[in-house]
């Protein structure tokens, strides 16, 4: 008999009743270092004193009006994230998923409008991950996400990772953009070389294609800048976000250049929720947060410290650790020959949470808000449990 909540998650039976900080709390009082972050979401921690203000303060005044009316603080909150990134204008949603689905219309609209009506496929990277849609799948090309859904919306093109001449290759007179997270997650917290980054948009520039960047995970301050495209020192045309933007509360966004949205108008998209005040006032409380100044300095201090232990970690456990992965707080190692599944569910019962990620990697996407002492109990709790792994050998 199936279940009041569709059985689509393997579900942990262990239940949380409150946050506070860089931890969790269940239903039987344990404590549990949050190293997780709902899937990189709670980019300010658990119950911020900035968030619960504004969420309180919102919520007493005006919680949604159609989107048919002014909405001062998402012209705010848009205005504060074009003015730091390479976007222009921005369309708001309540999901990642959204974000990348806005996104594909975009390429489409942009080369239907300039007379290429058949340009229309977008080029891809293998583990990649865009959401759940039907186009998102597609996108991903994975057969774990595709299969029993068929047939997938065509127009997509899935080439293996960091292969730029396969990417080469793959663009033909019906291709419109590429589209890449600058730092893997899903696919096993595998970031894309700097050069390959400029390579693309070089590609791009050379064929007349827009370039997205699905910053979802790896955007909003998690790898030390606001996005993680800048480290290339490259512009992208579009750019998706979620996840941390909203530091717990649904919200995603679709941002674009001028010239990358030229088509995206009266009502070529929509969203009944997306960019309601209540989400609006939340999203600004992040970047009140995040535009203090040396926040992201802090944020690469840990990712430093935090990559520099695990480093350490390696070197003591060698024969488990292949590899450690990723940049700033968004880290991963990889240990082959031990079930990810069954690490993490080892490191929960010790009272810390991590994740998987694919190619066998110990996934790690902490708040942005930790300190040392946070570092040093994680890896006391990696190092703890991968010597029992070890014991049982």
């Amino acid at each position: 008999m199936i279940t009041p909540l569709m059985p689509t998650y393997a579900r942990n039976p262990i239940a949380f009743e409150r946050g506070e900080g860089m931890y969790l709390f269940d239903t039987e009082g344990k404590k549990y270092l949050d190293f997780y972050s709902g899937i990189g979401v709670m980019s300010m921690g658990h119950s911020h004193p900035t968030m619960v203000k504004a969420l309180q303060e919102q919520g007493a005044k005006l919680w949604h009006t159609a989107n048919g009316f002014t909405i001062p603080e998402g012209e705010r909150l848009a205005t504060r994230l074009t003015d730091a990134c390479a976007a222009d204008t921005i369309f708001f949603g309540n999901s990642g998923a959204e974000a990348i689905e806005c996104a594909i219309k975009m390429v489409r609209k942009y080369h239907h409008d300039k007379g290429d009506k058949g340009r229309y496929r977008i080029v891809t990277m293998a583990s990649a991950f865009h959401g759940r849609t039907l186009a998102g799948i597609a996108a991903a090309g994975q057969e774990k996400l595709t299969k029993g859904f068929e047939p997938l919306p065509d127009g997509f093109d899935v080439v293996p990772f960091n292969d730029l001449e396969a990417v080469k290759a793959a663009i033909g007179p019906n291709t419109g953009g590429i589209m890449v997270e600058p730092v893997q997650g899903e696919g096993g917290i595998r970031p894309i070389p700097v050069e390959t980054m400029q390579a693309l948009r070089a590609i791009c520039d050379e064929n007349g294609l827009l370039l997205v960047v699905d910053e979802i995970q790896c955007g909003m301050g998690r790898t030390g800048k606001l996005f993680a495209y800048e480290w290339s020192g490259i512009e992208p045309d579009i750019i998706t976000a979620a996840k941390g933007i909203g530091g717990g509360f649904p919200l995603g966004a679709c941002m674009a250049t001028e010239e990358a949205a030229s088509g995206m108008v009266v009502g070529t998209h929509g969203s009944t929720y997306g960019g309601n005040p209540l989400a609006m006032a939340v999203g600004n409380a992040v970047l009140d947060e995040m535009f203090k100044p040396s926040f992201f300095d802090h944020v690469i201090e840990m990712g430093d410290m935090l990559h520099g232990r695990l480093a350490a970690l390696q070197q003591r456990h060698s024969d488990m650790i292949s590899e450690v992965r990723g940049k700033g707080l968004m880290a991963g190692i990889r240990v082959p020959d031990i079930p990810t599944r069954d690490i993490v569910g080892d490191l929960i019962g010790r009272g810390m949470i991590p994740a998987v990620a694919g190619d066998m990697v110990v996934r790690m996407l902490p708040p942005l808000i930790l300190d040392e002492s946070h570092i040093e109990e994680a890896i006391n709790h990696l190092d703890a449990s991968l010597t029992a792994f070890r014991d049982k050998k």
